[in-house]
């Protein structure tokens, strides 16, 4: 972390934090590293259509954004004048979700005469881990962050706060939509991913085996896995119509434990190569009790450093987006008023 944490007038940096990637609406201040409010807004207009549907989102965004940066800004106990800088998440994610957070961002600099910084959603994950908290500590350069949710699957090397180096991904599907689509097959509702880590705690992880994808190098592919848990289900439901009632927790156990020992295997290829041996988890999944455990575990037998964010700055959260920006205004590193959101946005940018 910059030890210079203040301005040239020595007064503390507040930045305030926008996310809107998705179909959260997050507001965070951050003063001098450390977060003192982190709000979110959910939208659970998305459970009974079991995923979620982009233009109710940005509607959603554009009710929910005033009120929620507003308790932000009392829970942190400042006023808007007070604040530094506006950070707010550039893309990726929905096209009508991040306008929403970026025009509205875009008004609030303009309004304030304050810097506007744009942050990279993926990015911003990784780099949560740089959040001043004492329940966490900050990972040394370089290290290999994993980032796993419902739209990425990545193993990327972080030599410092701007220099990010891709080493593989997913040729095909994410890791959290992995989980999900799994988790639909069973009946289940969305969001299923963390419904299997529930049932999971109480099955055998290798009561059901599922073959792992054979792909090259340190890439990714989760698209065979769900069409041979589809086509296993399929069988056995016939011989059995109650067979996933019965069996719901065992098949959750294996599911996860097959997709953990994917990533796992990734992790150590990619430890063996680069050797950095130190391992950052971000994103939706790493909320996942399974990839956590298992990161432990090879914390005591391969004698890894692992970097393990809380809860709350798994899913997408403003938090993550305020210490960026943060980083970003003590490198001087502002955006213009002509910054347009991206819903593809490569982390090489």
């Amino acid at each position: 972390m910059p030890k210079n944490s203040k301005n040239k007038n020595n007064k503390s940096i507040y930045i305030l934090g926008i996310e809107s990637s998705c179909d959260d609406t997050a507001a965070a201040v951050l003063k001098d590293g450390k977060i003192i409010s982190n709000k979110v807004a959910n939208q659970a207009v998305h459970e009974q259509y079991g995923g979620v549907v982009p233009e109710l989102a940005s509607r959603a965004h554009q009710q929910n954004i005033v009120p929620v940066v507003d308790a932000a800004l009392k829970a942190a106990e400042i006023k808007k004048s007070d604040l530094s800088a506006i950070a707010f998440t550039e893309g990726p994610g929905l096209l009508g979700s991040l306008l929403v957070g970026a025009s509205f961002a875009k008004s609030m600099s303009l309004a304030l005469d304050i810097p506007l910084i744009g942050v990279h959603h993926m990015k911003a994950h990784i780099l949560a881990h740089f959040i001043e908290d004492n329940e966490m500590h900050l990972p040394e350069f370089p290290f290999l962050a994993l980032t796993i949710s419902g739209g990425h699957t990545q193993i990327v090397q972080v030599n410092n706060h701007f220099d990010f180096k891709v080493l593989g991904e997913t040729l095909d599907d994410a890791v959290g939509e992995a989980f999900d689509k799994s988790a639909k097959i069973m009946g289940l509702p969305y969001p299923g991913g963390p419904l299997i880590d529930k049932y999971a705690q109480n099955g055998n992880p290798k009561a059901f085996k599922f073959t792992k994808p054979k792909v090259s190098g340190l890439n990714f592919s989760f698209s065979g896995l769900k069409t041979a848990i589809l086509y296993f289900l399929q069988k056995q439901t016939k011989e059995n119509p109650d067979f996933i009632k019965e069996n719901l927790a065992d098949l959750s156990a294996s599911i996860q434990y097959t997709i953990v020992q994917i990533l796992m295997d990734k992790l150590k290829l990619a430890v063996t190569q680069t050797g950095i041996n130190r391992i950052a988890i971000a994103g939706g999944v790493s909320a996942n009790s399974g990839i956590r455990t298992a990161l432990q575990q090879a914390q005591k037998d391969l004698g890894w450093k692992v970097y393990i964010p809380k809860f709350e700055y798994t899913t997408d959260n403003a938090a993550m987006i305020a210490i960026v920006g943060y980083l970003k205004y003590l490198d001087g590193q502002f955006s213009g008023y002509n910054i347009v959101p991206k819903a593809r946005m490569p982390l090489r940018t």
